[in-house]
């Protein structure tokens, strides 16, 4: 049996891992419709017409929710220190091509049902900070600062997790009342992103 502070450290890698189950679930189902050629419908016609970003979008955020989660152990950062940076190696990359298509859809996709210009906004906003922070973080590396490097890995990984977390503040809107208009909608998406980054600065501000 692993000892006590060890099983401690993994749980917030495992509940990061949990909050990416839904988008990544959705995100394998959509891509299995796209290669298998399945019916076109009003909901996922705009991804059939250009299914490129989407698949890139799916294959990038799966791998870079799983791996930053990793991210969080201790003993992985401590006494595995390479594999730390390979990690990191595909992180990066990963995390680039899940903001870069995330714009990419945000701007050039049809609005689906329930979208609105707010939240056009929100998603240019809120990728655009990710691809900053992800790009601050490497110029951190490069210097060898750290600590500025974790923090900002930490933000844009907070910040990439916002689906997982979007799940939850609309599910009791779902169960209560349904589906959300777009104002409402742009609300639940938002407090998504602010409650990461709120999170990802206190977990920064306790790590220093």
């Amino acid at each position: 049996m692993l000892p006590t502070s060890m099983r401690r450290e993994w749980i917030a890698p495992f509940l990061l891992i949990v909050l990416s189950v839904v988008p990544a679930v959705a995100g394998t189902l959509r891509l299995a419709e796209l290669s298998g050629g399945g019916p076109i419908t009003e909901g996922n016609a705009r991804f059939f017409s250009a299914p490129v970003p989407v698949m890139l979008h799916i294959l990038s955020v799966i791998p870079f929710s799983v791996l930053g989660a990793l991210q969080f152990v201790p003993s992985l950062r401590r006494r595995r220190h390479r594999w730390h940076q390979v990690a990191g190696l595909l992180l990066v990359p990963c995390g680039l091509a899940a903001a870069v298509t995330g714009l990419w859809m945000a701007h050039f996709y049809p609005w689906p049902t329930g979208d609105g210009e707010i939240l056009y906004w929100l998603r240019l906003l809120f990728g655009s900070a990710m691809v900053l922070a992800i790009v601050l973080a490497m110029d951190a590396i490069r210097r060898r600062d750290f600590r500025a490097h974790g923090r900002w890995m930490t933000r844009g990984y907070a910040i990439g997790m916002g689906a997982g977390t979007q799940v939850l503040t609309h599910l009791p809107w779902f169960i209560l009342i349904g589906q959300p208009g777009e104002h409402v909608r742009a609300v639940l998406m938002g407090a998504g992103w602010i409650i990461n980054l709120g999170v990802a600065e206190w977990v920064v501000r306790r790590r220093d």
